[in-house]
């Protein structure tokens, strides 16, 4: 199905000042002519495992998880991320297909830029590859750093971990829509579901959280920031 396509204003767009800092007027200009922003609704794949990257991306409103699956079928979750991170490009150097999947968790807008084009921009613009690599191996670091520090973590503390980056970092509020399911989480920090349910049972009978339908609120953030720390 064709997805809906619209051009991004890249003069004013948040993003130039992330990576495309070093180009000039002219060249954002020529960047706008191989540039198009792609929506997504929840749910949808961005890109699967196994094809051909043919399209540097990066995310520029929603939320979306980079994952693949296992051998015997399972989903194994890499990373929630938000926007400006560039979840769909740590092969575009490497290699000539994507190793990961990326689906939507919320509505999402991503901007795609042709890969080639990008390539070139590499090699003319030594300020653009520095930047690129930058944001690239930042996120990279990322990824690393949580999968280190869930690994530390008994159960409890890995859905705190959780619980604290969705309010802390994705949705900067103690009152948010859960954007995954318990299964979803449960791949994300390599419990079983029925785990990730009752520790979520322990945490509303403690006082610690409150849920109502899809929407949670972080009643004591200070003792679930202990749990996951002793976790």
């Amino acid at each position: 199905m064709d997805k809906k396509v619209s051009v991004c204003i890249c003069e004013k767009c948040d993003f130039r000042e992330v990576v495309f800092s070093t180009l000039d007027d002219a060249s954002i200009q020529e960047l706008c002519n191989h540039k198009q922003e792609r929506s997504y609704n929840k749910g949808e794949i961005i890109n699967h495992e196994g094809e051909k990257i043919t399209d540097f991306k990066y995310l520029r409103s929603g939320l979306v998880k980079l994952f693949r699956r296992a051998p015997n079928g399972d989903e194994q979750v890499i990373t929630i991320t938000r926007p400006f991170e560039f979840v769909s490009n740590m092969s575009i150097f490497s290699d000539e297909k994507y190793k990961y999947s990326v689906s939507a968790l919320e509505d999402s807008v991503v901007c795609t830029v042709e890969l080639e084009y990008i390539k070139k921009l590499f090699l003319k613009n030594g300020g653009f590859a520095s930047n690129l690599l930058t944001k690239i191996s930042t996120i990279n670091d990322k990824i690393i750093g949580q999968t280190l520090d869930i690994r530390q973590k008994n159960l409890a503390g890995r859905v705190a971990f959780v619980l604290l980056y969705f309010t802390q970092d994705i949705y900067k509020s103690r009152v948010f829509d859960i954007p995954v399911s318990r299964k979803e989480i449960a791949d994300y920090i390599g419990m079983s579901t029925a785990n990730v349910i009752r520790t979520l049972s322990d945490f509303k009978r403690d006082g610690i959280i409150k849920v109502f339908g899809k929407t949670m609120e972080i009643v004591n953030i200070e003792k679930l920031e202990i749990i996951s720390k002793r976790g």
